[in-house]
């Protein structure tokens, strides 16, 4: 057994994402005290010499470098861990079931893409026309950098939006649901948008994806309740599939992780109790349970490889991309989220209870940290311009800086000074699917555990849902 201390302290680990940043700082103390060094071990480009495994061992023609290593095939797993919260979240109790209540931070989403693009080319086209890149940097390539600016960190910003708000305000869920379906773009665009140029798509390969899609469905048919074969028997044809077809292969789980047979309900994002632990079943976790189970702390550990592989930039690399794809993220997603969630109030699709628009512009601009996948579609965006990459990783690592500017404002708004998603005087609605002898942890107070987040399901969500709908009664009626 384990001991209890060592385990909180490698759940607060995981909880305030330190190996990922971790990572930030030993990869930026490495590239600007010993770039030669840095770059023989986790440079990426095809014109200089890299570490790789010995043997010069090669998959469908790429080397076994530690890019490739971190990039191709660990990310895999992290992206797999995102599509996992995005199939759970379309569970019952989950923030897209049902559909309605999540019409207007779906809406916000929107604006969470359209607005950092259009910053983007904004900002990138001035900055051309004015000289700022140097001659030999064509339009085409300078624009690649659009898709960079467009996904939110999860993770972080569910830890920035519970310090802002305070555990168990209705705008961390609004935020968390608006950063997965952010992600859930992102992860689109990547796969449409952001191929290896020096390989022009062979889109017939993805015949593999749609049999690795295939075997997993046979699986969940034949009752498979283990998640291994699904990962690492459909997952493989699918990884296969989409390097074959020159796209990234990073996102192969994405197509694999919906068919894993899912709990009966959602009961939050990041909660490691599902309902067979809430309401003390004596039944198996659910193979998408297990999964994440499984793999969540190889993932977040994990992540201090990727920052180490990916954030090592020389500070003289700050350049003009550098503050375009900071301003991107800043002025893009808070503009862009705050518009178009009040046009979604506009059209009658209100926000959730006890959010107005301090509370929606804060929001906005907690999910313009990009760090994670900002870093990621850097490299996927300037592939062979190390100067351009470079100078867009500058910009996404300068995104954390949001965190502590949140703080701040929060505070100087007051925006914490409530504590609890329940109002004093709202009594606990009756809850038909936990009994009410159930003392357990996850049941008293989600937040309790570690990395936990609120609940979908529950006493408190239930009050909330009632008193929300109450409140829209009495507005309609006074209206």
């Amino acid at each position: 057994m384990s001991h209890p201390n060592k385990k909180s302290f490698v759940n607060l680990l995981q909880e305030f994402s330190i190996p990922l940043i971790a990572g930030v700082f030993v990869a930026l103390a490495a590239a600007n005290l010993a770039p030669e060094a840095y770059q023989y071990w986790f440079g990426a480009g095809h014109d200089a010499k890299h570490w790789e495994v010995p043997g010069h061992f090669a998959i469908f023609g790429h080397h076994l470098t530690i890019n490739f290593l971190v990039n191709d095939i660990f990310m895999v797993f992290f992206f797999g861990i995102a599509a996992k919260e995005i199939a759970e979240a379309c569970l019952p109790g989950g923030s897209l079931n049902p559909f309605k209540k999540a019409l207007n931070p779906l809406c916000a989403t929107i604006g969470g893409v359209v607005g950092p693009v259009a910053v983007f080319f904004g900002a990138a086209y001035f900055a051309f026309q004015a000289g700022m890149f140097p001659e030999a940097y064509s339009w085409a390539e300078v624009s690649k950098g659009w898709g960079i600016p467009t996904a939110t960190d999860i993770a972080l910003a569910w830890l920035i939006a519970r310090t802002v708000f305070g555990k168990g305000h209705p705008a961390i869920n609004f935020l968390l649901l608006l950063a997965v379906a952010d992600d859930a773009l992102g992860l689109g665009i990547i796969a449409i948008f952001y191929g290896d140029p020096a390989y022009p798509a062979e889109p017939a390969w993805l015949g593999l994806v749609a049999l690795g899609m295939a075997v997993a469905f046979a699986m969940r048919r034949m009752d498979v309740n283990k998640w291994q074969p699904y990962i690492f028997i459909a997952g493989p044809i699918a990884w296969s599939g989409l390097i074959l077809a020159h796209l990234h292969p990073a996102l192969a789980l994405v197509f694999i992780v919906p068919f894993l047979p899912p709990p009966k309900r959602d009961t939050g994002l990041f909660v490691k109790a599902d309902e067979v632990d809430q309401d003390h079943l004596n039944e198996e976790h659910s193979p998408l349970h297990q999964f994440e189970h499984s793999m969540k702390g190889f993932v977040d550990f994990g992540l201090f490889f990727f920052a180490l592989a990916n954030a090592g930039v020389a500070f003289g690399g700050i350049g003009p991309m550098t503050w375009i794809i900071f301003g991107s993220l800043v002025v893009g997603k808070t503009i862009g989220i705050t518009g178009f969630a009040w046009l979604a109030i506009k059209l009658g699709l209100p926000l959730p209870d006890r959010m107005g628009m301090k509370e929606l512009v804060m929001a906005g601009f907690i999910a313009a940290l990009g760090l994670t996948v900002a870093l990621f579609v850097s490299g996927a965006a300037f592939p062979a311009n190390a100067d351009l990459q470079g100078q867009a990783k500058m910009g996404a690592l300068f995104s954390a800086g949001v965190a502590i500017a949140a703080i701040v404002l929060g505070r100087a708004f007051g925006l914490s000074k409530t504590e609890s998603s329940v109002s004093p005087d709202a009594s606990p609605a009756p809850d038909q699917h936990h009994p009410q002898h159930d003392e357990s942890p996850s049941r008293q107070n989600p937040d309790a555990l570690p990395g936990a987040l609120p609940g979908g399901s529950g006493p408190a969500f239930a009050s909330l849902e009632t008193e929300t709908e109450a409140g829209r009664e009495n507005d309609q009626s006074r209206g």
